[in-house]
């Protein structure tokens, strides 16, 4: 059915995305994966409008943006199978989108405010145990000039506990041996200093050393960046991930493994140790408490197999 006019001012919302990522790029820091997820999420959002109003989403107003709508549109992603996570996300980006509108006085309030966000499934992250992480990181060949790289990679990720993507990002100016730390740009751009320890500060040395200069040599321009892969120029996040599947392959590892599974195993390794939960918060970069808190869940199954497998009279 095709959409009737709805009264004298009508507030076309779709034209406004734009100035929505421009003020989340400029004011807010939002990363350029986090705007592109923003982008997708409203265009899908305003397609499925487009869809059931048999309107161009260009001229769906404002009226129609409501918790009817939204609560539909939710209904529609789950009927297409979408994890209630991804629901969350998109319901999250859709209220970033209005909050700028009120704020820019496009929107007198809050339309969406009585939409609640899919109740999640608790999914637990998966990390490597100990031994696993040993027969990870000693798997480089070390007298190789990229085993030197790959084992300092890999001994940097579990000291550090950071994201791969803020690992791609450090640069040479950004370490700092002799006292055993390295500053990195979180989420935001938020910098933190996290320490390296002994294992990690040992590696990175040898690499930067021994190896470093290999690849730098390679690209006329040179690179800043800690990290370089075979061509001069800074590894990817890719290039990190196809490094882990590499000697996952190698050590023959029967699970699949990711270079967050490292953060995940840093963290519950440090709770299993006696490390209180906001020290690894600060460690992890977490701007919640609530965040690192799922990593207690671990430490109580963990808690939970010992009893199990020790308890006389379990």
């Amino acid at each position: 059915m095709a959409l009737k006019k709805m009264g004298c001012k009508i507030i076309m919302l779709f034209k406004h995305i734009e100035g929505f990522l421009n003020h989340m790029r400029v004011e807010k820091s939002a990363s350029n994966l986090t705007l592109v997820s923003y982008r997708s999420d409203l265009l899908q959002f305003f397609g499925f409008m487009a869809d059931k109003y048999e309107t161009p989403r260009e001229e769906i107003p404002g009226e129609l943006f409501n918790h009817k709508s939204v609560r539909e549109y939710l209904a529609y992603l789950q009927e297409q199978g979408l994890s209630r996570a991804t629901m969350a996300r998109k319901l999250a980006s859709m209220r970033s989108f209005v909050r700028y509108l009120c704020r820019e006085n496009i929107l007198p309030g809050n339309p969406i405010a009585a939409v609640a966000t899919p109740k999640q499934d608790k999914k637990l992250p998966r990390f490597l145990y100990p031994v696993e992480i040993e027969m990870l990181i000693t798997a480089p060949d070390i007298t190789s000039i990229a085993g030197k790289r790959d084992r300092a990679v890999l001994e940097t990720l579990y000291a550090t506990g950071i994201r791969v993507s803020e690992l791609v990002g450090i640069d040479l100016k950004d370490m700092d041996l002799a006292n055993a730390i390295v500053k990195v740009k979180g989420k935001g751009n938020k910098e933190r200093i996290v320490p390296l320890g002994s294992k990690a500060r040992e590696s990175l040395t040898v690499y930067i050393n021994e190896a470093r200069n290999s690849y730098a040599r390679k690209a006329p321009e040179g690179s800043n960046a800690l990290f370089l892969n075979k061509y001069g120029k800074r590894l990817s996040e890719r290039s990190i991930r196809n490094i882990i599947n590499k000697y996952v392959e190698e050590i023959a590892l029967n699970q699949k493994v990711n270079p967050h599974m490292l953060r995940h195993s840093f963290a519950t390794h440090l709770l299993n140790n006696g490390a209180d939960l906001r020290s690894v918060q600060e460690l992890l970069g977490h701007v919640k408490l609530s965040t690192t808190q799922i990593y207690t869940h671990l430490t109580r199954e963990n808690i939970k197999n010992i009893h199990n497998e020790t308890h006389p009279r379990r």
